[in-house]
């Protein structure tokens, strides 16, 4: 499992690239992130809150991993809370990711899944309902 120790101090991130650890890292007060591979996909897992507070943090996170270029899934099973600038950070990357015709999947708990059906973002962020439709997805 690969993934980043990180330091937050207020709009500072730094991170050691490659560091194996066993528990997610703390990327805000009310969100922590963690990323593996598996069979040449990332597989990004957060849990806490996607918000306002968060939504810098989780775009920096997340943008600094995808310049190697692999498909990757969003797994938001464990995220308790997701408000519009989360969605809002999850926008951008589809549109980032889409640009550069990179493969890209969300996986959401029923709350989260529940919250980006309302706005019609489904499709647009190929929304699944497990970490394996995901995958198959895009190994497809």
């Amino acid at each position: 499992m690969f993934s980043f120790d990180l330091i937050i101090t207020f709009d500072t991130l730094i991170y050691r690239r490659y560091s194996i650890i066993e528990d997610f890292q703390k990327l805000t007060v009310s969100l922590r992130g963690n990323l593996e591979v598996k069979t040449n996909i990332i597989v990004f897992t957060f849990k806490g809150q996607l918000d306002a507070f968060s939504e810098k943090q989780f775009k920096t996170f997340v943008t600094d991993n995808l310049k190697n270029e692999l498909p990757f899934v969003i797994d938001l099973t464990k995220i308790d809370f997701l408000d519009s600038s989360g969605l809002g950070a999850l926008v951008q990357t589809a549109k980032e990711c889409k640009k550069s015709k990179l493969g890209f999947s969300v996986v959401g708990n029923s709350r989260v899944a529940q919250t980006i059906k309302l706005v019609r973002l489904g499709d647009f962020l190929n929304l699944k309902s497990s970490l394996d439709d995901a995958l198959n997805y895009l190994k497809n």
